[in-house]
């Protein structure tokens, strides 16, 4: 069974050790960007939850790293306080639907 691996700061970790999540606690984005790469080289993980603040350390290589294995999947997770889940579900759909299909398409309701 493959590991599920949250990097995130110690604001936020103690809710993934709840739910039985290994964490890797970071403080700069630096050590961010260190336990990203050990990570994503590591064959015992499967799923690498990041801290969304920690997102811009995912540089162009690590990203090409990341596209080209199918294990371990990297989701960016948004761990503010306060979170408009309607707006961050469309977003995400949208950036999904666009990487399948290669262009925009808008999510409504009704009609």
């Amino acid at each position: 069974m493959y590991k599920f691996i949250a990097i995130t700061d110690e604001t936020v970790a103690d809710g993934f050790r709840l739910g039985g999540v290994e964490v890797v606690g970071v403080t700069t984005g630096e050590g961010a960007h260190e336990a990203l790469v050990r990570m994503v080289n590591d064959d015992s993980v499967g799923i690498i939850a990041l801290d969304e603040r920690y997102e811009k350390v995912i540089d162009e290589r690590l990203q090409r790293k990341i596209d080209a294995v199918y294990r371990p999947v990297v989701v960016i997770l948004p761990l503010r306080e306060e979170l408009d889940i309607e707006t961050f579900i469309n977003e995400r759909m949208k950036s999904k639907i666009r990487e399948a299909v290669g262009f925009d398409i808008t999510l409504s309701k009704g009609a």
